[in-house]
């Protein structure tokens, strides 16, 4: 299983959120490209990157970032967050991206999605769903896309998807655990599917447990922060 430490952006600084929700962001001050630095110093290799800004506004904002963490660190960064356009994903892989999240572009935009996988191949493109239960939501979690996960995904295999990041809104940012139901609910009906679990991770058991799951790799965010788990912990679990 592979660890994936998250930093979200808002304003070019390190924040959360609490279940998706702007208004109950938490900032901590600090500086994403020094964070990003002492993930490859501890160790790991892989690196979310979220453009909360971009997520919100429909465009690309916090690009900045993403070059300054990539010129600085040799990380496998995969980034999302308002990704409208052809121009946008040629963009980011640009300036440092090596993967790319499509979330409520490949809702809005199906074409777009699948013309990533054939354009950049099945390792480079990420379907990135925030969901609710089994309901998928959009631009930054605030609207109903009005399919289920099940059907997003089932949309995408003929076009060669691999990857695909589920974020359990519920358990975003809450530090209460990961929905461990839904993980394994995916992996039984897309068992070649590579799926990254997100949102609840909170303590080195919940990592243990997705680990002996097979989750192919998880993503944690406020539980670094939160000082819930260390950095070196997460390396001593990570495997490729």
């Amino acid at each position: 299983m592979i660890v994936i430490p998250a930093i979200d952006i808002i304003g070019g600084r390190c924040v959360r959120l609490e279940q998706g929700k702007y208004e109950n962001v938490k900032k901590y001050d600090l500086d994403p490209k020094k964070v990003a630095e002492e993930y490859q110093e501890a160790g790991l290799t892989h690196l979310h990157l979220v453009d909360l800004d971009g997520a919100k506004a429909g465009k690309l904002v916090n690009t900045s970032v993403l070059y300054e963490i990539a010129q600085a660190t040799a990380l496998q960064i995969d980034c999302g967050g308002g990704i409208k356009t052809l121009g946008d994903v040629e963009m980011l892989f640009s300036v440092g991206a090596y993967a790319v999240n499509l979330g409520s572009a490949a809702v809005k935009n199906p074409a777009l999605l699948e013309s990533c996988l054939a354009k950049y191949g099945a390792d480079k493109v990420i379907l990135s769903a925030d969901v609710m239960g089994e309901m998928v939501k959009i631009r930054g979690w605030q609207d109903d896309a009005g399919v289920t996960i099940y059907e997003l995904i089932d949309k995408f295999l003929p076009a060669g998807l691999q990857r695909v990041c589920v974020t359990a809104i519920k358990c975003d940012g809450m530090l209460q655990g990961p929905d461990f139901a839904l993980y394994k609910g995916l992996m039984e009906r897309y068992p070649k599917l590579k799926i990254t679990a997100s949102g609840g991770v909170s303590s080195i058991t919940d990592l243990e447990r997705l680990r002996d799951m097979d989750v192919h790799s998880v993503i944690v965010g406020k539980a670094i922060y939160e000082k819930r788990v260390t950095i070196a912990q997460l390396a001593n679990l990570t495997s490729e």
